[in-house]
């Protein structure tokens, strides 16, 4: 790893290209308003330092603030380099603004490092039973998860859409495919627990099966499967109970095998 570096003492002033005239600075006016009004992937770098810093320096914005930052260390590069301490040396920062750089820096590289990871494939439905016991085994109340695939039925993502009570929770078809479209979903599986001990699906399970199945093909992200476990950790799939068919699977990948 490489160490940080302790950046040179600064001057008090700000480059010369920042300016106090109201023409220039209209052009800075309202990161937080344009992220929320254009989305945050439409603000340049300084605008994004901006939000993260929240307060400039007395008579000057924080927009002006965070483009000499990133003039001074040139850009985010130099800025990742660099850790809290010598950061708060820069005129106005602190190590409490240096720290929320130093982390803002520190999430982009982890989700980075993360979005390129081989996905963990999902081949078959003691797969997923496996993958959800340590969450799911111990509980005693139930919960709904939904596991977005990609196209090789790599897990995208897994995210609670309900939680309720030892007899049942309280989900939509909608509510679920909201979230498998979040995680860009080429395919999606459904998991839930029965804390009582039967994993045998219930009417209900099958007509939300059912609906899922039915909403998820017209909008081109099927359902492979509906794992129900129980806290011995026995489960039952219905892919492999013959209730979901088993050809609904991305295009260029096998849906997860039974058993």
């Amino acid at each position: 790893m490489t160490p940080w570096k302790r950046a040179p003492l600064l001057s008090d002033h700000l480059p010369e290209t920042c300016t106090d005239d109201p023409s220039a600075l209209a052009a800075f006016v309202g990161p937080r308003e344009r992220a929320l009004e254009e989305g945050i992937w439409s603000l340049g770098d300084a605008d994004l330092l901006a939000i993260v810093l929240g307060t400039g320096l007395v008579g000057t914005p924080v927009t002006l603030v965070s483009a000499a930052l990133l003039s001074r260390f040139a850009g985010l590069e130099g800025l990742a380099r660099l850790g809290p301490h010598a950061l708060a040396e820069h005129p106005g920062l602190g190590l409490a603004k240096a720290l929320r750089i130093a982390a803002s820096l520190e999430l982009g590289r982890r989700a980075f490092e993360r979005s390129v990871r081989p996905r963990p494939p999902v081949r078959t439905s003691a797969s997923i039973a496996a993958w959800c016991a340590a969450q799911l085994g111990p509980l005693d109340h139930e919960q709904m998860w939904v596991i977005s695939l990609d196209g090789r039925n790599g897990m995208r993502g897994a995210r609670r859409v309900a939680q309720g009570g030892l007899h049942g929770c309280s989900v939509t078809a909608r509510d679920i495919l909201r979230a498998a479209l979040s995680d860009a979903a080429s395919a999606l599986v459904l998991v839930h627990n029965h804390p009582s001990g039967d994993s045998a699906p219930s009417p209900e399970d099958v007509a939300m099966t059912n609906a899922v199945a039915a909403a998820g093909e017209v909008i081109g992200v099927p359902l492979v499967d509906h794992v129900i476990l129980a806290p011995d950790g026995h489960y039952s799939s219905l892919l492999d109970l013959g209730m979901i068919a088993p050809g609904d699977a991305p295009r260029g990948a096998a849906p997860p095998s039974r058993g």
